[in-house]
């Protein structure tokens, strides 16, 4: 089944969720003004899946009942399945310029068809037909699912089981004859309160002490216990001005949220792994490494930011200048540097015995490594080009003002050809991106999500074959390896 965008809103409106924002409880999260553009971007991922233009990138055939499915909700079963996921991430990013939020669920579904194949193979469980047959379920009903992996994890140099409140990290806390109780948190979820299921992984890998903290399971994000707190974002109570100047994006963007289980009841179907702790590392490293390759949807943010920095050049009439056209080749240059990063990871991607297509990841943390550093660039880049004005508007109010708005047209006109609106829109959505409400979702989760730098240079150095560069080094100058 391919849900529409329509059909999506109206799937959530079904939910009974337990949101928190300000203090307040929300009874209309659908509705929301600061939380809307964020289920609009996700939105977006069933709107084009019904285009014809982008059918082939946005869906795919499912490998279990051979029906048309979302993209987001397939396992990938070749090479090609892999780079339409990067071009996917790129269209997608181009069409919301923000974070669009269901990558994060895609990630999961393919890290944990792996994972749970291998834990089975290892010790005779059922968890990859179990998986399977929620796999169908999520397929059939086109679900947006919350990747949940990130833990608050407390004091940081002691393992789990260490910690003073065992509740840092997500663990069970009790077994029953049909399913576990858990308790714990999970941190940072982007689209937490637009998802209809939570998949829960671990967040490290563990040891045998830490075997109750080696779980993973799928709940429906409005289960008894678990609770949502959206977080803060800069400018975000912009969305609740009248106008759409100032929000720059005026249709789109993300939230953020804790996601708190208090005494959870999984069932048994729904639990992918349980103390097989030796596999919590394994789980990790495949849903990052998927995870780092998804960050080409920073390409297509960084589409919508070099468009507008180039629009911004010529509404201020300086778009001929030579260092302005050498900084948007830059951009452009870097851009297209990391969209290259992504479809490597995926080009060299291999089979894994479960079926499922695993992408190369060495390459995908080496592109995440440059997602760390590249969209900075751009977007002080895009900062320069822009000027002063940026950071310096009066209010959209001040421009409808009938005592200031004539000033703020005549003091801030550029060209004469180009409306001062136009201006002072272009000049807010690269704000947005680079400093308001998107740029959690361009700068901050570029740097963070996935893992931050140093987990990325942690698997550089672990997969990096350096026997082999040495073995190559000896032969070329002649050193004999027996000697």
């Amino acid at each position: 089944m391919l849900m529409t965008a329509q059909e999506y809103e109206e799937s959530l409106r079904k939910l009974r969720l337990n949101v928190y924002m300000f203090g307040q409880k929300l009874d209309n999260v659908v509705d929301n003004p600061i939380i809307r553009p964020s289920m609009n971007a996700v939105a977006k991922t069933y709107e084009l899946a019904h285009r014809p233009e982008h059918s082939a990138i946005m869906t795919a055939k499912s490998h279990i009942t051979g029906k048309t499915i979302n993209r987001f909700v397939h396992i990938h079963q070749s090479i090609d399945d892999l780079v339409k996921k990067t071009r996917m991430g790129r269209l997608l990013g181009g069409a919301t310029g923000c974070c669009f939020q269901r990558c994060v669920g895609m990630d999961s579904l393919n890290a944990l068809s792996m994972t749970t194949f291998d834990i089975d193979a290892a010790h005779g469980t059922e968890y990859y037909r179990r998986f399977l047959r929620y796999l169908e379920y999520v397929q059939k009903n086109d679900l947006t699912c919350d990747g949940a992996m990130t833990d608050p994890k407390g004091d940081r140099s002691l393992l789990p089981h260490k910690q003073k409140d065992p509740d840092l990290y997500l663990h069970v806390v009790e077994r029953l004859p049909g399913g576990i109780v858990v308790r714990g948190a999970k941190a940072h979820q982007t689209g937490a309160v637009n998802s209809h299921e939570i998949i829960v992984m671990p967040t490290i890998s563990m040891r045998e002490p830490d075997r109750d903290y080696a779980v993973s399971f799928a709940l429906p994000s409005d289960a008894e216990g678990i609770t949502y707190i959206i977080g803060r974002q800069s400018c975000d109570t912009r969305k609740l001005e009248e106008g759409t100047v100032d929000r720059g994006n005026a249709l789109f963007g993300g939230h953020e949220a804790l996601v708190v289980f208090d005494n959870v009841f999984v069932p048994n179907e729904r639990v992918f792994m349980l103390g097989e702790y030796e596999f919590a590392g394994h789980l990790v490293e495949r849903f990052a490494s998927y995870h780092r390759q998804s960050y080409a949807c920073k390409v297509g943010v960084g589409d919508v930011l070099i468009g507008a920095a180039q629009l911004a050049a010529e509404y201020n009439g300086v778009d001929r200048a030579s260092h302005i056209k050498d900084k948007i080749v830059e951009m452009n240059h870097l851009n297209e540097s990391l969209f290259c990063g992504s479809l490597a990871c995926a080009a060299s991607g291999h089979r894994e015995p479960s079926g499922t297509y695993y992408v190369n990841a060495l390459l995908a943390n080496v592109f995440k490594q440059n997602v760390t550093r590249f969209p900075f660039e751009i977007a002080r880049l895009a900062q320069d080009i822009a000027g002063g004005l940026m950071a310096t508007l009066p209010s959209e109010q001040d421009f409808r003002s009938p005592v200031t708005g004539g000033l703020l047209k005549k003091y801030f006109k550029a060209r004469d050809d180009v409306p001062v609106e136009h201006r002072v829109r272009v000049l807010r959505l690269i704000e947005n991106i680079t400093l308001g409400t998107a740029a959690v979702g361009y700068l901050t989760e570029s740097m963070h999500g996935a893992g931050s730098p140093q987990a990325q240079r942690i698997m550089i150095s672990r997969l990096a074959n350096m026997e082999e560069k040495k073995r190559r080094a000896r032969l070329l100058c002649g050193i004999d390896e027996n000697e």
